[in-house]
């Protein structure tokens, strides 16, 4: 004798898979970005215009070490800052903008935020300023910096 599925069988199959299915393709929102690049990198695609690099860090972390050549200091912690990005951006959310901190933890953290807010080509430094897991920073490295704000 043949196995005959019922149809309330059938209906819980379907209904798990479709479940599955989305937990897998990630139904939960625009994934963070895994683009990242070496402060170096950042230096001469920001040099080069290529990218436009902002340093997010608050304004006393800028006096006590600078500010990247080349990049822009905006305070993560601004209730504005999606808006001014996005001046400073010409509103082109599909623009590379490559965020720096001090050690990558919070330019990790905004990265998820900005795309989630519609920016689609965010680029992390993880290294930061003073260095971390991923690499010693701008400043030991040697990358120039300007005056902080």
């Amino acid at each position: 004798m043949a196995f005959k599925p019922t149809r309330r069988a059938v209906l819980f199959t379907m209904s798990a898979l479709v479940i599955v299915g989305a937990a897998m393709i990630g139904v939960g929102g625009p994934p963070a970005p895994r683009v990242a690049l070496t402060p170096g990198q950042a230096f001469e695609m920001a040099a080069a215009r290529e990218i436009l690099l902002i340093d997010i860090r608050r304004p006393d972390e800028w006096r006590a070490t600078g500010v990247p050549e080349f990049g822009t200091p905006l305070d993560m912690r601004q209730p504005d800052f999606t808006t001014q990005l996005a001046k400073l951006s010409g509103g082109d959310f599909t623009a590379p903008i490559a965020l720096i901190c001090a050690r990558g933890v919070r330019s990790a953290r905004l990265s998820s935020r900005l795309v989630s807010a519609g920016f689609t080509n965010v680029i992390d430094v993880p290294e930061g300023m003073l260095g971390s897991r991923t690499g010693p920073g701008w400043l030991r490295r040697g990358l120039p910096v300007k005056s902080g704000a």
